[in-house]
């Protein structure tokens, strides 16, 4: 099963979707709660470790950061993948939710995510998925804003290391029987692929109606020697902040697990179908990482 808690590099990615919607002109996706929920304090941390190239602060530091110091890094490095594939999860949920008037979302490693806070549908049940440390965290941080929590929305306490995912689930209101919409985000990338196969063999069992599930993976050459500086440095990165990448999955394998557990193919987007829906025409320099694909999966009435 996935093991995740707040993590540096999912503190990077809100920090790439919170600056993106500040100070992006050509907006690729628009998380405009981000840098509200993150915290001025935690978003110039952030700044500082990226302008630092990913070492801890230097003593005597200014509290802040030079935008011209991080934005290259930033948008070559950190910002593509997680602006797209929230851009391409949340399309395939609003479009799920078209479809099941009644769904249930259900965000593995939800993290710092703002969707229960811009959602509008409240047909929609959201359940966040998180480590008991990071939930509390964040409903600090709600508190703190006076945010109004949707009746719509459930935090559930899970270290998956060690809890039932389903036992979690149910406990927390699940319905088994209503349409459900999993998101597995920037997971893949520090499990193996028989790790990541428990996590879409528990949704097949836990679910008996329609499900759908979204996840990015980087695929087989993500730690070639002949692969490119990008992908090269991303991991490297990762793995000084204490998250090594693993290898990668080859799409067969991919489809191979899918299939074990009933699950067929909705859309599989490749690195050049990321570059082509999310990236052409920019002039900021962002573009789809060589390495990453998304897929959609569903089990049922499709």
């Amino acid at each position: 099963m996935i093991a995740t808690q707040e993590s540096i590099t999912a503190k990077l990615c809100s920090f790439a979707r919170a600056y993106h919607s500040n100070t992006g002109r050509q907006k690729i996706f628009d998380d405009y709660l981000a840098y509200d929920l993150m915290g001025k304090e935690e978003f110039e941390e952030i700044g500082q470790l990226i302008q630092n190239d990913f070492e801890q602060k230097v003593p005597g530091q200014p509290p802040d950061f030079e935008t011209s110091q991080v934005m290259p890094t930033l948008n070559r490095y950190i910002s593509p993948i997680p602006l797209s594939r929230i851009a391409f999860a949340e399309q395939k949920l609003l479009a799920f939710a078209k479809r099941y008037r009644q769904c249930q979302y259900i965000i593995c490693g939800a993290g710092m995510d703002t969707f229960a806070f811009r959602n509008t549908n409240p047909h929609i049940r959201i359940f966040e998925l998180d480590h008991p440390d990071t939930g509390r965290y964040k409903r600090e941080r709600i508190h703190q804003l006076e945010w109004n929590i949707p009746k719509n929305l459930t935090f559930v306490p899970i270290d998956f290391s060690t809890d039932d995912m389903g036992t979690a689930l149910r406990k927390a209101g699940f319905n088994p029987k209503k349409p459900s919409f999993f998101a597995i985000l920037g997971v893949s990338y520090y499990l193996t692929l028989p790790v990541f196969e428990q996590t879409i063999q528990k949704i097949a069992e836990l679910s008996q109606a329609q499900v759908k599930i979204v996840f990015d993976y980087p695929d087989e050459t993500t730690l070639q020697i002949k692969n490119t500086e990008r992908v090269r440095t991303l991991a490297e990165i990762t793995e000084k902040l204490g998250e090594k990448m693993l290898h990668g999955y080859a799409f067969s394998e991919i489809n191979a697990v899918l299939d074990r557990y009933g699950f067929e193919i909705e859309e599989h987007q490749t690195p050049q179908i990321i570059q082509q829906y999310y990236f052409d025409n920019r002039n900021d320099g962002i573009r789809a990482f060589e390495n990453i694909h998304f897929l959609s999966a569903y089990k049922g009435e499709q």
